[in-house]
């Protein structure tokens, strides 16, 4: 899963929402990926002129035919073979899910090292904001796929049937999700006025943590699992992958609702992505297996 310094830098597939304004879903997403140097191929499920969030509009969504149609095309492509990494989040179907569950798998039967990131954007705190039916296909055909899954912890506790008041409780879901690599952003934080992103790895536990900002646009989440992945794929360890996403994403975030932005100003502040100044706060987490070993 990891780069040479001198390899060329990993090809990867975004599947994800398509926004006309803004900074979310395959629009964070693709241009996150490609200011960290990858070539990116993007599909989108559906189409928006906008996030929900700023009001009603239009919606596309891509016919599951159609989609599927566009996914064999994409197998059979000559081109299929340079995919490195596959990164999915919004779905507009449950056919869509189905789709993106053939194509891993027959992405990983010609590159056995192919990496999967699956961000299940299911919904938040205020609960599901996709029918129950493509929540629970992302949960029974996606999310076993995974090499890595970045769920907000709404969305962890939905997948596992659980609520998640503590981090004790989120590591052992996320360890019981399957994933080897679990990313849970919206963490319990210990640092007062704190928020926090939790790594759980199959042998580590981490919490990165910054100050929260009020306010925050949306985008937060695909933008955490585009940098995690670009971070992971050149090779940086598991730590520094968490710290440096998790400064980027802060100090864009700040920066963001300090202009008074209602959506992430990734253009304007791309330097941040490679090289955050921000500073985040680490902490090594005792690992459930090892509590249980007591």
């Amino acid at each position: 899963m990891q780069m040479t310094d001198n390899a060329s830098p990993a090809e990867i597939i975004a599947i994800s929402s398509h926004v006309v304004r803004g900074s979310v879903g395959n629009r964070a997403i693709v241009f996150s990926l490609e200011t960290m140097g990858h070539p990116v191929w993007s599909l989108p499920t559906l189409i928006l002129p906008w996030h929900p969030g700023h009001g009603p509009s239009t919606r596309i969504v891509i016919a599951d035919d159609q989609f599927a149609a566009a996914i064999d095309d994409i197998v059979s492509s000559p081109w299929a073979h340079n995919l490195k990494a596959v990164i999915s989040g919004y779905f507009g179907g449950v056919g869509q899910v189905a789709a993106v569950a053939g194509l891993v798998k027959a992405l990983k039967a010609k590159n056995p090292d192919l990496v999967y990131l699956c961000d299940p954007v299911i919904g938040d705190l205020k609960g599901l904001y996709v029918p129950e039916p493509i929540a629970s296909a992302i949960r029974d055909q996606l999310i076993p796929l995974a090499d890595i899954t970045t769920p907000n912890r709404f969305e962890l506790g939905w997948l596992c049937g659980v609520e998640l008041i503590a981090n004790a409780e989120i590591m052992e879901a996320a360890l019981s999700l399957g994933p080897r690599r679990v990313l849970v952003t919206s963490a319990i934080p210990m640092m007062s006025g704190g928020i926090g992103n939790l790594l759980l790895t199959e042998r580590h536990a981490m919490l990165a943590e910054h100050r929260m900002v009020g306010n925050p646009p949306n985008g937060l989440g695909d933008f955490t699992a585009a940098l995690f992945l670009s971070r992971l794929l050149k090779g940086e360890t598991e730590e520094r992958a968490l710290q440096m996403t998790t400064a980027s994403v802060f100090e864009i975030l700040a920066r963001s609702v300090k202009r008074g932005a209602d959506e992430l100003m990734l253009s304007e502040d791309y330097s941040s992505f490679a090289a955050p100044m921000a500073m985040v706060q680490m902490r090594q987490l005792v690992h459930p297996s090892r509590i249980k070993r007591k």
